[in-house]
C-alpha cells in the first residue's frame, strides 16, 4: 500500500499522469479536467492546480475497498501469527507492578517504569502482556518513525517539510508499538546505521532507521536492564533526555524523534542500575515472590491452562480484556480534563524537599501519575488518596543511597506522606 501511495503522490507532483508502472496497481482510472480537490482520500486524490494552469481530479475507483480488505488481511494474519501472549488480566497479584504499566499507558509523559524484583515472579511476563490493552494512535502513513500529524514535536524530518510545504498527509491508525531492546543488541541496530543495499544497488547514501526510530510514540522495553552494555545505555539516555535520537556516521548526518516509555526489569542481585538511567525511570514497581500458598497454586493452574490451549485460555479472559481496554481508553480522552488543587501541588513539593530529592522530576512525575490514576478511576479531580498510591513509586528510586539504612525507602516516602498531609 505505501508503494501505491508514494507512486501516485510522485505522479502528481511531476504531472507526468501518464506511467506504465501505474496500470497493473490501477486498473481503473480516470483523468478529468476541471475543479480541483484540496483533500486526499484513498476515494478520489486531488490536487490544486496554480492560478492560470488546467486543474486536474484523478478518481481512483475500485481502490479503497481493496486497500481496506489488504489492510485487514494483513493485521488480522499478523495477529494469528503472532506467538500467544499471556492475558494482562489473567496474571495474579503483582498490583503495583500492573498499576504503574496501566499509568504509563495512559499518560506516556510520567516516563516509563522500572521494575525490580525476585527472578521468576512473571516481569517480562507482565510487560509483554500488555500488548493487547495498548491504544491506536493517528501516524503519517508510510512514516518509518510513527509521527504525529499534530505534533511537530513527534514529527521526522520528512514530514515536516510536507507540512511547511502545504502538502496533504496520508493518515492511519495503528497500534502503540512494543519494541524489545534485546541485551545482546549492536549500536548501529538501535540507533540506525546506513542503508547497505541503496549504497550498492543506486549508489547513494541513504539512512536505515534502527530500534528508537521503530520505538517513537511507542515502548521500548528492556529485560535484564541493569545487565545492558555501557555504551547502549549512554545511547538510551541521550535519547531519554532530549526525545531525539541523532546518527552522525558514514558522512550520514541525522536527526529524528525518539520519545518513547521506557520499560524496564532486572533482578537486585544481578547488579545494580546506573543512577543517571535509574533517574529516566518516571516510576519504579518492586516486585516479591507471593507467599500465600493458595495464590501460588492459583498461579500454577493458570499457567498450564496457557500452555495446554493458549487460544482457549485467552478467549476465557476476553471480556474482562476489552473492559480494560475500554477503561484506558476512556482515561486517555479525560485525562486532559483532570485537575489537581494547589495546596496538594505544594503538599507533593514539600514531599519531595523533605527527602531531599535531586531535582524536580520526582514533583513532575507524581502529578502526573496522580492526575492518570484519577482518570482511572473515571475522576476529573485528584484527591489525596490517588497520591498516597502513587508517589512511593514516583519518589524510591529517587532518594539518596544510605548504606547504613534498613528501612525501605519506599516506607520512607509513605512516613514523610502522612508527616506532611497529615
Amino acid at each position: 500500500m505505501a508503494s501505491v501511495l508514494g507512486t501516485s503522490t510522485a505522479i502528481l507532483a511531476s504531472r507526468s499522469l501518464v506511467s506504465p508502472s501505474l496500470k497493473p496497481a490501477f486498473p481503473s482510472i480516470s483523468i478529468n479536467p476541471g475543479k480541483g480537490y484540496g483533500r486526499k482520500l484513498y476515494g478520489g486524490i486531488g490536487i490544486q492546480g496554480r492560478k492560470g494552469r488546467p486543474q486536474f481530479h484523478i478518481a481512483v475507483t475500485n481502490v479503497a475497498t481493496e486497500i481496506n480488505s489488504v489492510e485487514q488481511a494483513q493485521k488480522l494474519a499478523a495477529k494469528e501469527s503472532q506467538r500467544p501472549v499471556f492475558p494482562f488480566a489473567a496474571i495474579v497479584g503483582q498490583d503495583e507492578m500492573k498499576l504503574c504499566l496501566l499509568l504509563n499507558v495512559i499518560d506516556p509523559k510520567i516516563g516509563g517504569v522500572m521494575i525490580m524484583g525476585d527472578r521468576g515472579t512473571g516481569k517480562s511476563t507482565t510487560v509483554r502482556s500488555l500488548v493487547d490493552l495498548l491504544p491506536e494512535i493517528r501516524v503519517v502513513f508510510g512514516d518509518p518513525y510513527n509521527s504525529d500529524p499534530e505534533d511537530p514535536e513527534s514529527m521526522g524530518i520528512e514530514v515536516r517539510e510536507k507540512v511547511v510545504n502545504g502538502e496533504e498527509l496520508t493518515i492511519t491508525m495503528t497500534k502503540i508499538n512494543m519494541v524489545d531492546l534485546p541485551l545482546g543488541a549492536t549500536e548501529d541496530r538501535v540507533c540506525g546505521t546506513i542503508d547497505i543495499e541503496k549504497a550498492l544497488t543506486e549508489g547513494v547514501k541513504a539512512f536505515e532507521p534502527g530500534l528508537l526510530a521503530k520505538a517513537n510514540r511507542g515502548i521500548l522495553y528492556v529485560d535484564e536492564v541493569n545487565l545492558l552494555d555501557d555504551h547502549l545505555v549512554d545511547v538510551l539516555l541521550d535519547s531519554a533526555a532530549s526525545g531525539w535520537n541523532t546518527v552522525e556516521r558514514e558522512g550520514i548526518s541525522i536527526s529524528h524523534p525518539a520519545r518513547f516509555i521506557l520499560i524496564g526489569s532486572g533482578n537486585p542481585e544481578e547488579g545494580e542500575l546506573r543512577p543517571q538511567l535509574l533517574d529516566r525511570f518516571g516510576m519504579h514497581a518492586q516486585v516479591g515472590t507471593v507467599r500465600d500458598a493458595e495464590l501460588r497454586v492459583k498461579i500454577v493452574e493458570e499457567r498450564a491452562r496457557f500452555d495446554k490451549n493458549p487460544k482457549e485460555f485467552r478467549d476465557s479472559y476476553k471480556a474482562e480484556q476489552e473492559k480494560l481496554q475500554q477503561q484506558i481508553a476512556s482515561a486517555r480522552s479525560s485525562l486532559s480534563s483532570v485537575q489537581i488543587d494547589q495546596d496538594l501541588k505544594v503538599k507533593i513539593s514539600k514531599v519531595c524537599a523533605e527527602l531531599n530529592v535531586d531535582g524536580l522530576r520526582g514533583d513532575i512525575v507524581t502529578n502526573r501519575a496522580a492526575k492518570a490514576l484519577a482518570a482511572l478511576k473515571g475522576r476529573d479531580k485528584v484527591i489525596a488518596e490517588d497520591i498516597a498510591t502513587v508517589i512511593p513509586n514516583c519518589l524510591r528510586h529517587r532518594l539518596r543511597k544510605d548504606p547504613l539504612e534498613s528501612i525501605d525507602s519506599g516506607l520512607l516516602v509513605i512516613e514523610k506522606f502522612y508527616e506532611v498531609f497529615g
